[in-house]
């Protein structure tokens, strides 16, 4: 991996380097991800076995907004973005971060003037958005996530469902680990999240199980002619495998199982779902109209449209490939990129001590 570019208006990387030591704080470290839904970021220092959060930000700005039908990302929601990623980057110079990473995804990777888009942010706000490669988001959404991997299991699949696509990686869990890590043994990206379906297949006045099933049904026509994880079927089927699903619309739905008064990241993140629990919930939900799904604590007026097509993605997997568990994910993109700076800078001192010692 090429090294992460430098945080926007940040001094030469020595410099910052010496500034935190200096001051006896613990180096920051920050990870952006600009999805077609959302702009999130995530601020955190180096801890015993993974890092703390410091600052967290997120904003819906829905980029991918009638990417589908134009092939272009619209003025309107290039300025949402804008305005989020501008507030980032204002948070990533004020904390001070030696490494910076900021990713773009699927409706960057398909709007015809996505990199013309990415070159204005630059411009613009000073943040430089790579436009990382499908398999690049299943393995950072996998490196997210490996704290939620059951090791009693054989098998595990992890589901992010994002806003303009969604990918499946298919991990050995009973495979001697790689680097610390169990191996990906297969992934898929299927240009499919919860605005690009939603988009395609509108609500209508109110939801319906007709209207709920064909969606279910069209995503596991996207899904079934994969075969290259087939070899791991049998463990699906045996019952020694599960879920992790990693999204906006899974945490609503484990929100709405739990009955939350209001989201409580601590209480979602890393519980288990019965495949009973995930269609009690999406049942739940389909008895709602907008308003009412809106006024759900968990999902709010800005996922209200969206949230059954999560569901729609989540159900044809399940439909696709059968397990009891799912273990829900608040975490994923941004914290794999958080592990993966860090850990390239404890390399990166390895080396130099390496080379100090051998003088």
């Amino acid at each position: 991996m090429n090294e992460a570019p430098r945080a926007p208006g940040l001094p030469s990387r020595g410099r910052e380097i010496a500034q935190a030591g200096a001051s006896g704080e613990p180096p920051c470290y920050a990870a952006l991800d600009l999805g077609t839904n959302n702009c999130r970021l995530l601020i955190a220092t180096p801890s015993a076995g993974g890092f703390r959060v410091v600052e967290a930000y997120s904003r819906i700005v829905r980029l991918g907004e009638g990417l589908s039908q134009s092939g272009r990302l619209s003025d309107a929601a290039m300025d949402r973005a804008l305005a989020a990623l501008r507030v980032s980057g204002e948070k990533v110079r004020r904390r001070r971060v030696v490494k910076f990473r900021a990713i773009a995804t699927q409706a960057c990777r398909m709007a015809d003037n996505g990199q013309a888009f990415v070159n204005r942010v630059a411009n613009e706000t000073g943040v430089k958005l790579q436009i990382i490669s499908p398999q690049e988001e299943a393995k950072l959404s996998v490196a997210g996530c490996l704290n939620l991997l059951d090791r009693r299991f054989d098998a595990a699949l992890v589901v992010d469902v994002g806003g303009g696509s969604t990918e499946l990686s298919w991990v050995d869990l009973a495979a001697p680990p790689q680097n610390g890590a169990p191996p990906l043994k297969a992934w898929l990206s299927v240009p499919l999240g919860v605005v690009t379906l939603a988009e395609r297949f509108p609500e209508g006045d109110a939801a319906t199980e007709t209207w709920f099933r064909t969606m279910v049904d069209y995503v596991k026509g996207e899904i079934a002619a994969f075969t290259r994880a087939d070899p791991l079927r049998p463990l699906f089927e045996d019952g020694r495998a599960h879920m992790v699903g990693t999204s906006g619309a899974i945490t609503s739905l484990a929100g709405v199982h739990l009955k939350l008064p209001r989201y409580d990241r601590n209480r979602v993140d890393g519980i288990w779902m019965t495949r009973a629990h995930c269609d009690a919930a999406t049942a739940a939900l389909l008895a709602l109209d907008a308003r009412g799904r809106a006024d759900q604590p968990c999902i709010g007026p800005d996922r209200a449209d969206l949230v059954l097509a999560g569901a729609a993605i989540l159900s044809a997997v399940q439909e696709q490939w059968p397990c009891e568990r799912v273990r829900v994910a608040d975490r994923g993109l941004r914290e794999g990129i958080l592990l993966s700076l860090m850990a390239e800078r404890k390399s990166g001192r390895r080396r130099r001590r390496r080379r100090g010692g051998s003088k």
